[in-house]
């Protein structure tokens, strides 16, 4: 089972762990909302903690969740693991601090038995791909809920699959349709319904879901889920474009390239492109120009390498990536998708370019780790 969990899943099952053995009734399922009264951390600290350390449940008498936070840090500094949250990080239920502030306990004091020989061995922990993390970050840069940490777990009930249609084509779906809330006993058969609906749904769309049935979404087969989530953000980014022009019409590859051969002629610009796959794309100088040409004296050329290395070609995309959400485009590419030609990402780069430069003043979320 744990190869299906994400990092922070894994957290929460840890600190679960602990409060089981503890005397309170508390169970985590999230560093937002969940941890805010600092209940959970001063359990979980009491549980952690070397006996001789000293430590108590005395913040939980601590009027107010600032409060309480500031008393439960400083249990966590008689075992040195006061860091990453002020009291004010705790009480707000900042994630990314949070998760960081959990992880740094786990590494330190994880205190568990030792494993048997039935327990899966460290190395079968299936880590995140890149690809992976650059849809979660998307789908959660949307604002969906819940929030994503595992693709292949938190999409198999349908319901943020939807919620992604919805950022495609308001009122697709038909909520009418949709199990919300899954009954004890036939949970799995709500879930799969939901499934069996996304997969209709993206057929509706023109999705490529040849052969992809919604059992295969909710057993979260990681090829068929990842073959619809990205024609999910293809659609997102391609409809966030159409939004952008005067026809309202989905581009297809070949006018996102002619735009961008287009566009770097207008301004004077040497490099072109022959497809996404173009290998002149891999030292990012055509995405570099192509940004220059959107928004003319951006570009600091005298940082951008010239020549063939893989360092220099990763600074160049990392330059790139920086650059085009400086002027206001979506990317959520990394730059090794850049490097590597990734044909999917590179896509949505040129995309979001193409929007941000026919519609100057958008507003939108970028990506972020």
């Amino acid at each position: 089972e744990l190869r299906r969990l994400s990092p922070e899943q894994i957290l929460i099952r840890w600190v679960n762990y602990h409060l089981a053995n503890s005397n309170t009734d508390r169970r985590m399922n999230n560093f937002t909302s969940d941890i805010i009264d600092s209940t959970i951390y001063t359990h979980l600290l009491n549980q952690i903690a070397p006996r001789e350390a000293g430590l108590s449940l005395s913040p939980l008498n601590q009027q107010g969740n600032v409060k309480r936070a500031s008393s439960m840090l400083n249990e966590a500094a008689k075992i040195d693991c006061r860091a990453f949250v002020t009291p004010n990080d705790v009480a707000n239920g900042t994630y990314k601090l949070n998760l960081a502030f959990v992880a740094n306990l786990f590494n330190k004091y994880p205190a568990l038995p030792d494993p048997g020989a039935d327990e899966l061995p460290e190395e079968d922990i299936v880590e995140e791909t890149r690809e992976e993390k650059t849809y979660r970050n998307w789908m959660n840069s949307l604002g969906v809920k819940p929030h994503v940490g595992y693709l292949f777990t938190d999409l198999q009930n349908g319901l943020i699959i939807f919620q992604l249609y919805e950022e495609i084509k308001k009122d697709v779906v038909n909520w009418k349709r949709v199990v919300q809330q899954f009954r004890k006993l036939q949970g799995m058969m709500d879930q799969i319904q939901n499934c069996n609906y996304a997969i209709e749904l993206g057929r509706d769309l023109k999705f490529s879901l040849v052969g992809i049935q919604g059992k295969d979404i909710y057993d979260g087969n990681r090829t068929l889920t990842l073959a619809l989530v990205w024609q999910l953000m293809r659609a997102y980014t391609l409809a966030v474009l159409a939004r952008c022009t005067d026809n309202g019409n989905l581009a297809t590859d070949k006018e996102i390239v002619r735009w961008v051969n287009e566009k770097l002629q207008s301004a004077g610009k040497s490099t072109q492109i022959r497809s996404f796959q173009d290998p002149v794309i891999a030292d990012a100088i055509v995405v570099l120009d192509l940004i220059d040409a959107i928004k003319p004296g951006v570009i600091n050329y005298d940082v951008v390498q010239r020549g063939g290395t893989d360092q220099e070609r990763f600074d160049n995309a990392k330059y790139a990536i920086t650059s085009g959400r400086k002027i206001g485009a979506i990317i959520y590419a990394l730059p090794e998708d850049i490097t590597e030609v990734n044909q999917k990402m590179v896509m949505t780069v040129f995309a979001c370019l193409m929007a941000r430069d026919y519609m100057p003043n958008v507003h939108l979320n970028n990506g972020s780790a």
